[in-house]
């Protein structure tokens, strides 16, 4: 079996992103939709442990090249970030207790693999060619922030700000999170406008990713 991919244009075609959209958190963006493609399938072995992690290493191993299943137009934010903001027209709830379970797997893998990174990597971060940049503990602060203030709150899940100062906070945090998830695909709680569930889950592992993924690229301690 393929890899079924999503490519998301920016309205502008400015930028594209592809994604695997049965794999949460293997997305790439680039300028181009033929480079969107040809970059996610350079992150297939750095997206590797995280299916090894969930125990869906076999399973991703078998699978054979990207296969492109739609192509369709994203937000803004496609063209500005090069990144999905909008759920694909593949991803409907609720999911089955199957799908759900499996790509709950994969989030806290994703989740693993970003704590791993943040406490082997360098405290100071290598800069970009203008000197720009966080340094790792802005990046672990900004990921937690913005997923518990703005990702998590889109299922009612109430985290005073600067609360995430301790593993176990973050860990408590994670569990409240995932048990709503649960809760929401039963039917339960407010509906999300714009959002549905199974982007809800992909955007917070392309998030935790993304800046996993940056934290190794720029790190110094080697």
């Amino acid at each position: 079996m393929p890899v079924r991919a999503v490519l998301q244009r920016g309205p502008k075609d400015k930028k594209s992103v592809a994604f695997a959209v049965d794999w949460p958190g293997w997305s790439r963006g680039a300028k181009t939709a033929d480079q969107a493609v040809e970059t996610l399938e350079a992150y297939r072995e750095r997206y590797r442990p995280i299916a090894q992690a969930a125990g869906l290493s076999d399973e991703l191993d078998a699978q054979g090249d990207i296969e492109l299943v739609l192509d369709e137009v994203g937000t803004g934010s496609t063209d500005f970030w090069g990144i999905s903001f909008a759920p694909s027209a593949l991803e409907t709830e609720p999911m089955d207790d199957a799908e759900l379970d499996r790509k709950i797997a994969l989030l806290r893998a994703c989740w693993a693999h970003f704590d791993a990174v943040g406490a082997r990597v360098s405290a100071e971060l290598a800069k970009g060619p203008r000197g720009g940049g966080r340094e790792r503990d802005e990046i672990i602060a900004h990921v937690l922030r913005v997923e518990s203030l703005d990702f998590a709150k889109r299922l009612g899940l109430r985290v005073e700000e600067g609360s995430l100062t301790s593993p176990t906070a973050i860990q408590q945090y994670r569990d409240d999170y995932v048990t709503l998830m649960r809760a929401y695909n039963a039917g339960e709680g407010k509906r999300m406008r714009s959002w549905n569930l199974p982007f809800l889950i992909r955007h917070t592992a392309f998030h935790v990713m993304d800046h996993a993924w940056e934290m190794a690229d720029k790190d110094l301690s080697a």
